[in-house]
């Protein structure tokens, strides 16, 4: 068995090797899986920042069964699931891929233009708020066909209530890492890692708030680290 907390929501190590070993692993790309192996040697733990395979795979293939064109990513890291979700578009889709940190996008960006998808990628450094107000002071409302969301936890709310206007009406949204590593079930006294408690509140909250969100169709998945996928009705 693993660790108590961990990232991927799966608690059977065995099960989760099993998993990417057998189905994700053979069938991922060879510019995703030098981005993963670099992302690993250069942040070592913190190269959990990424979506799993499995979970690259699954965005991948929701993708072009929504035949999506245009998406935003809020939340890069180092482009795990940006370069999943643009190999998932047609050659002339978009990704917004909005972040404050250069460095690690950077750090995977040479396997992305490898993989001949830099010029799907409008990527942003800034704070997500304020790009997404510019654009819908744009007249972009309703033009994102999909976003995915993998940032700062607590400010996830404020960006549903943003995403709700630029993403179109049937189209999607995303939310990674609302299963927390399992601590959304833990009691205030269990231990864990200070990330981990320091965020947990804002998953719980968030979680509450989209079980009865009205304006969307929900999907709350136990992949990678726990997946909602929120479908704008209105």
């Amino acid at each position: 068995m693993k660790d108590k907390f961990y990232s991927t929501i799966l608690q059977s190590e065995a099960l989760s090797k099993y998993l990417l070993e057998t189905s994700a692993y053979p069938r991922e790309h060879e510019q995703l899986k030098e981005l993963r192996n670099a992302t690993v040697d250069k942040y070592q733990y913190w190269s959990l920042m990424n979506v799993p395979a499995d979970e690259g795979q699954f965005i991948s293939m929701l993708l072009k069964i929504m035949n999506a064109k245009k998406t935003m990513e809020v939340g890069v890291f180092t482009g795990y699931s940006l370069l999943s979700t643009a190999l998932a578009l047609p050659d002339d889709g978009k990704i917004i891929a909005i972040d404050p940190d250069r460095e690690a996008f950077e750090t995977g960006l040479p396997f992305i233009q490898k993989a001949n998808m830099a010029h799907k990628i409008q990527f942003i450094q800034s704070d997500a708020i304020k790009v997404m107000n510019d654009f819908l002071d744009k007249g972009e409302e309703g033009t994102i066909d999909f976003a995915f969301v993998d940032a700062d936890k607590e400010n996830y709310l404020k960006y549903h209530e943003q995403l709700l206007k630029l993403v179109r009406v049937g189209g999607v949204i995303g939310y990674d890492n609302t299963l927390w590593s399992g601590t959304v079930v833990a009691s205030e006294d269990d231990e864990m890692l200070d990330y981990l408690k320091g965020c947990r509140g804002h998953i719980l909250k968030l979680n509450s708030f989209l079980a009865t969100d009205s304006r969307i169709e929900l999907a709350h998945l136990s992949i990678g680290d726990g997946l909602t996928l929120c479908r704008r009705l209105k």
